[in-house]
């Protein structure tokens, strides 16, 4: 029940973050919880290889690569979900990615956790 929970509420806040962002677009509601999928997965994925890789970089940064990776996935899920999720470029998945980690932040701090 908490797994379908968090992909809803992820599917919410790419909705949102699309809808917001200017350049960014999602077909719809399911496409935006698929997005989200794709989004996570990509990003367990080849942005965990790449975070293994350029650990160092990545702490003298002070996470900035982690950032860029992060945005690289973003576009990598737009390359591979066709035209059903789009963004036009690097900043527009730089914002994108600012203003879902914003909106995640918002709605956890609202809902809370409970361990």
């Amino acid at each position: 029940m908490r797994f379908i929970i968090s992909l809803l509420l992820t599917g919410l806040v790419i909705a949102i973050a699309s809808f917001i962002v200017p350049g960014a677009h999602v077909d719809g509601f399911g496409w935006a919880i698929i997005t989200g999928l794709v989004i996570g997965l990509v990003n367990a994925v080849v942005g965990g290889v790449l975070r293994l890789f350029t650990f160092p970089l990545n702490w003298l940064t002070f996470g900035l690569v982690s950032f860029i990776i992060t945005v690289l996935m973003i576009m990598l899920s737009d390359s591979l979900m066709g035209s059903k999720f789009d963004v036009d470029g690097f900043w527009t998945a730089a914002l994108f990615a600012i203003v879902v980690a914003i909106i995640e932040m918002i709605l956890g701090r609202i809902g809370g956790t409970k361990e």
